[in-house]
Parts: C-alpha cells; structure tokens; sequence
C-alpha cells in the first residue's frame, strides 16, 4: 500500500511524541510491506511566530491533499496568559476542524491492566473498563458566536447545534456500539439546555433505526459521577463538543495518564490523529514527554484511514508487551517501578520498536 501522511507536530511536546509515531510508522511500513511517504507542515504558535498565521494557507493544502495526517499538540504559555490576543494558537485547531469536516472525534478510553496502579481509582473499579467516546467536534459553544458587551463588561459564547449535525455523529456512534458490546450512552443537559433539548430528540429518532443497540440517556454531570463510580457500565459515549472535551480528559484518569490516550478526528475527508494531551511546556524539551499515545494515534491511523487492522493490532500489541515487560515512561511510573525502567520519550518509542 502506498500512502502519503502529512505530519504536523504542532508546539510543544507535540514536536518530540509524534517524531515517535513517525519512526513506528515507518517500521510498520517496512514490516508489511508498505510505502508510507511524508511531508511537514506548521500549526500553532510555531506557525505564528513563522507565518503570523495559526494555520497557514499551505499547511491546509497539505493537509486536504494527504491521506492523514499524525497530529502532535498546539499551545503556548503566552497566550494562556494574555486573554487579550486576537491570534491565538487554539485558532488553529479550531480552523482545521472546520475546514476538513472533522466532525466526530473518537477517543478510545481502554485501559492496559500493566497500568492499573497509575489510577487513583482502585484497581477492582477500573479492571475490564473500555469505553469508546464520540465527541461532536465541529459546533457547540467553541463555534458559535461570542464577544463582548456593556464595554466589556459582559461576555458571552453561544452554543449551537443543527438536527443535522446531531445525526451524522449520532450514526457513528450507533455503527461503532454495533461492533462492541451495543450500549450507547447518549449525553447531554436536556433539562436545561436547548441544544441539549434538540440533542436528545434527535438521538431518539436515530435509535429507531438501530433496535439491537440499547440507548441509555444521561446527563452531564451524572456522567461525570458515574466514570469514576463505575467506568465499567459504558460502552459507547456519544455527547457534545463541550461536555465531550471536559468528559474525555476526566476519563483519561481510567487510563491513568492523558499520555496514554489517543484521539481520531474523522469527518468526510482526511482524517486527523493525535494524543488527546496539550503541549506541556513545563516539559519540553527534556525529553520525558510519554510518546504512547501519539503511537496509539498512528495505530488508529492504520486502522481507521488505511483500513490496516493487522498493523494497528501489532502497534497496540507492542505497546502491550513494553508495559508488561514493566517499562514506563515517568507520568505512568509509580513507587514500585526500577529506576532503570524509566524511560524517556525516544528510549520508550525504542523499545516499542523493537517490540515490531
């Protein structure tokens, strides 16, 4: 198979993981036999700083033009604290959803038993826990209409959705519960919001369609609850851009690191793949960052975009057998782990390499 990835590391740590997830690309690629070909490009503050831009008109041509893109973080410290700036790195991101219809974001909340003392949750809650969010990716508060008023003294963000939009995310999610256990948790603030109103009413005419998935309806803050009392009891999550940003990063804790969790963003096009953690300046650079989740992101690449089950299978599998033979990196490393099993961000992609 001959594929073109557009790599796009972003700021931050997003530099360092997905200069990981290419090297298990390009193993992957000479173990089965494949032709993965590259290009860069620039997001972020990296991308301001080069072009003035967030997303310059040229990376969103590569982009469009690749068969995926591997995805690293976009963020900067001078931006979180300067509410004031009107070029932002965040801008982006946002943009680049828009702009390739990625509007359902698949987070895989699936938990490795070798990391079940890196939770604070106890073991016996977490064990057998696998969750599968779809996030809504592409309307709600981040997208709706925002600004200032009384001379700045009020501030609003509106949140917006369609029945369309609702629907397309909506069957997603039901084709995805008919592949696993067929339980879809459908969750939104119906009985407050509007949009969440029109959520629910929505989800409830698409389950017509699917009989054999079981369709539960709860709200926001009762999941939030309920992740943490018992994870095991989700299947399927499907929820708003919002409350889906908030629930996955919560869920992350289930994993016991944000540097174990990797992301999809799919639409109609070209479909994005990245770890669900930021930029993390406080450790750039020196070379600690946990590149697992960028490496289960190219396994979702493989997987979702090239349709290469058999390759993402043996991505997750070595990532698998590190963590058994008790390597981790030091976000996922406890009191009982050897010094000489921690490893950096290079040294951990090593070892999953050698594991291919």
């Amino acid at each position: 198979m001959n594929k073109n990835i557009l790599i796009v590391p972003g700021d931050g740590i997003g530099q360092e993981v997905t200069a990981v997830g290419k090297r298990v690309l390009d193993r992957i690629a000479e173990k089965f036999g494949h032709a993965f070909t590259y290009d860069e490009a620039l997001i972020g503050h990296v991308a301001i700083e080069a072009t003035g831009s967030p997303l310059p008109d040229e990376t969103l041509a590569k982009m469009k033009a690749s068969d995926a893109v591997l995805f690293g973080a976009v963020g900067h410290p001078k931006y979180d604290n300067d509410p004031s700036a009107k070029v932002r790195p965040e801008q982006g991101l946002l943009k680049m959803r828009k702009e390739l219809g990625l509007y359902a974001n698949l987070r895989p909340i699936k938990l490795f038993d070798e990391l079940l003392g890196a939770s604070s949750i106890r073991p016996e809650i977490l064990r057998g826990a696998d969750i599968l969010f779809f996030r809504e990716l592409t309307g709600d508060i981040y997208f709706g209409e925002k600004g200032r008023k009384n001379d700045g003294a009020t501030a609003y963000d509106v949140a917006e959705y369609s029945r369309h939009e609702v629907e397309r995310i909506a069957r997603k999610a039901f084709e995805a519960a008919r592949t696993r256990r067929k339980k879809l948790c459908s969750v939104d603030k119906a009985n407050v919001l509007e949009t969440s109103r029109l959520w629910r009413e929505v989800i409830q005419k698409v389950a017509l369609e699917y009989p054999d998935v079981e369709v539960e309806y709860q709200f926001v803050d009762a999941t939030a609850m309920l992740l943490i009392k018992d994870p095991k009891k989700f299947d399927v999550v499907v929820t708003a851009n919002l409350f889906g940003d908030i629930l996955t990063d919560e869920a992350s804790q289930i994993a016991g690191s944000m540097g174990m969790l990797a992301s999809a963003s799919i639409g109609d096009g070209t479909g994005v793949y990245e770890p669900i953690h930021g930029s993390a300046h406080d450790i750039t650079g020196k070379g600690v960052a946990n590149p697992l989740a960028s490496i289960l992101s190219a396994a979702l690449l493989l997987d979702i975009s090239f349709g290469l089950k058999a390759e993402a299978d043996a991505v997750i599998a070595a990532v698998d057998a590190v963590l058994k033979a008790g390597y981790r990196t030091r976000d996922i490393a406890d009191a009982h782990t050897p010094q000489e099993k921690i490893l950096g961000t290079s040294a951990m992609g090593d070892q999953v390499i050698a594991n291919l």
